[in-house]
Order: C-alpha cells, then sequence, then structure tokens
C-alpha cells in the first residue's frame, strides 16, 4: 500500500502524523459524482467527518455543496470556497450566533429539530428582515443496525422531530413569516453497512411524505442524510464503497412527487479510507497473555477506539521479521481505554518500528484533543 519512498517520508517526518492519500480521495470523489449523477442526486460533503482545508478544497473542485452542524463548519465552508446555496447547517443545538453566521452567508438550507428552533431561526431572520429557508429534520424511527452511540433515527434519541408532533409544527409555521419550509430532511446513523436499512428509510420517508401530502404540502427538496459505511477490516481490498448499489436503493425504493429534488449528506464513506494515522513504536512491554506495543499515537489522536470500541486495521510498516506474534497496540494516554487493539497478530514487533492504523481519515484528526497537553496532531500529504 505504501511504496519505499514513502515509508522514507514517512521515518523523516515526526510522528504521530496524518497522511492523506489525495490520489484515493480523487478517485472516491469521481466514484460518487458518477454513480449520483445518474439520478441527478445532489451530495453535500458533511464536514463532521473531516475538515482539514486541503481534503476540503478537493472536495468542493468537484462540486459537492457542504453539511455543517456548527457555526464554525459553515465558516469554513465559506473559507473553502463552497457556494452558499449548496450550504445546509444541521444540528440539535445551534446557537443564536450560530444561526446568524448562517443567515448572514445566505445558506441554501437550515435542517430544524423542533419547534422552539424554529421560532428563534425566524426572530433572528426578523431581526436581519431575511427569510430562512428550512427542512424540517424528521426522526424516522428506523433502525440503522449500527453502534448505539451513532444512531439517529429512533424514537430515543435526541435528533429530530417526531410524528405525533406534526400537527403542531404546521401550526407554528403558519405563524412564522420569516421561515419558509422547502424541505424534508432524515439520517439514521453513521457507519451502515447492512443497505437494507436504507430501504426501510425509503419506505419510511414515503409514509411521511404521504401525511404531509394529505395535509396539502409538497416541498421540493428530500435530504436523506448520510450513514453509508466503510470496510475497516480490509481497506486495501475495499478502499471505496459501492456508490452505485447505494444511489440506486434510493433510486427504486423512493416515491419522489415530481420536480422533487433528493440530497445526501456524505462523510465517513468520502473520507474515511484516505487517511492512515503514523505511529513509531515507543516500547514494547512483556505482559501476561500478550506483548504489549505502546506506540506515540494514542487516543487524543483517534477517539474511536476508545469511544466505541471501533477497530481499525493496523500494519507495521518496517518489520522485516517473518516471526509473528501477538501484541496489545496501546497509546501512551493515562487512560485505560487508550487502545487501539488486544492481542494482534504482527511481525515481531521493537522500538522505533512506524505502525499505520488504516481508515482513520474520517472522525480522527477532526477529533483530536490536547488531553494531557499533547500537541494537536499534523498532517501530511
Amino acid at each position: 500500500m505504501f511504496s519505499t519512498e514513502l515509508i522514507t517520508k514517512f521515518n523523516d517526518t515526526p510522528t504521530p502524523f496524518y497522511y492523506y492519500n489525495l490520489e484515493l480521495l480523487e478517485n472516491t470523489l469521481e466514484a460518487i459524482k458518477e454513480a449520483s449523477s445518474a439520478y441527478n442526486y445532489h451530495v453535500h460533503y458533511a464536514l463532521k467527518a473531516n475538515s482539514n482545508h486541503k481534503i476540503l478544497a478537493l472536495i468542493e473542485s468537484h462540486g459537492f455543496g457542504a453539511d455543517c452542524v456548527g457555526g464554525n463548519e459553515v465558516k469554513r465552508a465559506v473559507e473553502c470556497n463552497f457556494s452558499a446555496d449548496k450550504i445546509v447547517f444541521a444540528g440539535v443545538g445551534k446557537t443564536d450566533d450560530e444561526i446568524n453566521i448562517a443567515l448572514e452567508n445566505d445558506i441554501f438550507c437550515f435542517n430544524c429539530e423542533s419547534i422552539p428552533e424554529l421560532e428563534v431561526i425566524n426572530e433572528l431572520a426578523e431581526k436581519k428582515g431575511k427569510v430562512a429557508q428550512i427542512a424540517l429534520r424528521i426522526n424516522p424511527n428506523v433502525n440503522a443496525n449500527t453502534h448505539h452511540y451513532i444512531t439517529t433515527g429512533l424514537e430515543e434519541n435526541k435528533f429530530g422531530i417526531n410524528r405525533w408532533e406534526f400537527e403542531d409544527i404546521l401550526k407554528t409555521l403558519e405563524q412564522l413569516d420569516h421561515i419558509k419550509l422547502i424541505g424534508l430532511h432524515f439520517h439514521i446513523g453513521s457507519q451502515i453497512t447492512d443497505l437494507s436499512a436504507f430501504k426501510g428509510l425509503c419506505l419510511r420517508v414515503n409514509e411521511i411524505q404521504e401525511w404531509f401530502y394529505e395535509h396539502k404540502i409538497i416541498v421540493d427538496h428530500i435530504n436523506v442524510g448520510g450513514g453509508l459505511g466503510i470496510d475497516y477490516e480490509n481497506p486495501k481490498e475495499n478502499p471505496i464503497p459501492d456508490f452505485k448499489k447505494f444511489f440506486k436503493i434510493f433510486n427504486d425504493f423512493i416515491a419522489l412527487r415530481p420536480q422533487q429534488q433528493l440530497h445526501f449528506e456524505l462523510g465517513r464513506s468520502v473520507v474515511g479510507q484516505c487517511g492512515t494515522l503514523i505511529s513509531k513504536v515507543l516500547y514494547v512491554k512483556n505482559g501476561v497473555n500478550t506483548d504489549f506495543a505502546i506506540v506515540d499515537a494514542g487516543m487524543t489522536e483517534l477517539l474511536r477506539p476508545a469511544l466505541y470500541q471501533a477497530t481499525h486495521s493496523i500494519e507495521n510498516l518496517t518489520s522485516n521479521s517473518q516471526e509473528l506474534k501477538r501484541y496489545d497496540v496501546v497509546g501512551p494516554i493515562c487512560e485505560s481505554s487508550d487502545c487501539f487493539a488486544k492481542s494482534l497478530l504482527l511481525p515481531e514487533t521493537k522500538r522505533g518500528d512506524l505502525v499505520a492504523i488504516h481508515s482513520a481519515g474520517a472522525y480522527g484528526e477532526v477529533m483530536a484533543s490536547q488531553y494531557n497537553l499533547r500537541d494537536l496532531v499534523k498532517a501530511i500529504y
């Protein structure tokens, strides 16, 4: 996967750091564009997955929109030249300042999650003499069959508007002169690999659309969010998700009204496989059942394993040993959860070896922290 020249470059770069394969990202973007264009679908990239400037510049150059969940993400999208009429702003807890940032930049749409939020956006838009375009984020109560920390479409989750609130929502909208309803928004979770969950979403969207149609409301835009997963176990064999199969599900099962446009908010599936966390082995320590390979990257650089027991493929890039041994690959942070893998089979590993933690392009660098007063992780390309 990595050339000798690239590994030499890694050896000359202070660790830990993120390496981004921009060629793979380019190929992924082309695959998305080809598959989505077949149906004239609109794709907004979810900045929460990775907001690195170079990554965003490349994504924007392919004509994608931006999906933001915070005011600074809106600012970053504008800075990176995403067209304002392709920026959507989601999130269950938008602050007044964040709403004002979006209003000032005349973004395409707010994805709204509650009646109080609608009232606040209306009030702030009125003060600016503007009308804010909004989509109602509906909780479809569809199980995404993913980790419970990253499912978002069940009634028990904090996200979205539930069906028993629809009547009150419509009454509220009638009273808000600075709000324009243009869409319905849905998102059921993240890292979804069982594509039948998206079929379930389509069928639920059809049901909900029928309710609004019966109440004489047809919106111009349907936004079905993102959530398509990547192959964390076999990143080399499956570097690009099957976007053709993904988009075809929506073409086959969602019932759009005439002139309605379908929007997606893809994040992990766009950038997940293009990023690798490169770390150096500090010590190999004897253990009871397995030895510990203590590396200089930790949960401060890649939080996913500690946060929800996520697994990443790990490779020793520099060991020439033919002997395989089992290691717990752990970081230096003073937390027992700072562990990347348990009893992992690797070539015999020693101090100074370079280790690659694959599939770290999404929710890696963007979630990095300075816990233990560590330096923020840097990136190379």
